[in-house]
């Protein structure tokens, strides 16, 4: 039997990382991409085929897909699009360019590598994409104003997509993760000094109190907070299941929130998501 190809990117640390070992456990040929070349060095000496691959940057999105094409001899049968960043910060101290940068990093260069890999399933017969959203896709959470848009827009843009390849053998498949141990509060940490004039905010003293402590503080897991591994297992069945589910919630806050938006008023739902903020 041919050997089955995945591209997984974002795969430096974390879910990518975790899902990249456990594919390839399973027998599966993983091209485990990263956005730094430090971090794809780090993975080839484990033995992974690693291309660069920076969302932000069409021109290595082309290359990092043409490199996977030329080792598989033109077919590939999974996209994980993982890759993304956090700006925590509130909606009013968010300048128009943060949110333009995340929404190249998060929506759209996922939506640029997805169309160029639909032609090559649609030629071979069969793949699936497999985009991976949140919670914060479902509900939103204060102080996560551009992580929320991104997620929301790919919520759509996801379904929008898995409804019109419902008449090509490609599954569009949507991954809805809450707390899972990464470095995403780490990696945020640039972003937000990059962008964030905290001090010049009239909710100074908020961020003081509940944000700044939160983003550079390392208190533990957080409740109810699963290892990268219990990702992995969804990844798996969502790319050798014969019949996957469109959608696969992960951690138990994600089946709350998926509830309670469905059931709840907005100002309960409300009420609930700032309980404790």
């Amino acid at each position: 039997m041919r050997e089955k190809s995945i591209l997984i990117t974002g795969c430096s640390s974390g879910i990518g990382y975790d899902a990249a070992h456990g594919l390839r456990a399973r027998g599966w040929r993983v091209f485990a991409s990263c956005r730094q070349d430090a971090d794809c060095a780090g993975l080839r000496a484990e033995g992974f085929e690693s291309p660069q691959l920076d969302y932000t940057e069409p021109g290595s999105l082309k290359a990092a897909l043409a490199e996977v094409l030329e080792a598989t001899g033109g077919t590939l049968d999974v996209l994980f699009n993982n890759g993304a960043y956090a700006l925590p910060g509130a909606a009013e101290d968010l300048p128009a360019d943060a949110l333009r940068a995340a929404f190249e990093a998060n929506v759209f260069g996922w939506h640029d590598l997805t169309t160029q890999v639909i032609p090559i399933m649609r030629a071979q017969g069969h793949g699936r994409i497999v985009n991976h959203s949140s919670v914060l896709g479902l509900v939103v959470q204060p102080w996560r104003a551009a992580y929320n848009c991104t997620k929301f827009a790919m919520e759509g843009l996801t379904d929008t997509l898995r409804l019109e390849m419902r008449d090509t053998p490609i599954h569009v498949i949507t991954l809805n993760t809450g707390p899972v141990t990464s470095k995403i509060r780490a990696n945020a940490i640039p972003h937000f000094e990059k962008w964030i004039d905290w001090k010049s905010s009239p909710r100074a003293a908020q961020y003081q109190e509940t944000l700044l402590p939160r983003l550079y503080e390392d208190r533990g897991p957080d409740p109810f907070e699963l290892p990268p591994s219990a990702v992995t297992r969804k990844l798996v069945h969502a790319c050798e299941a014969s019949r996957p589910r469109p959608r696969y919630y992960i951690t138990t806050p994600t089946y709350i929130s998926g509830v309670a938006r469905r059931l709840l008023t907005t100002r309960a739902l409300d009420w609930l998501l700032t309980k404790g903020t």
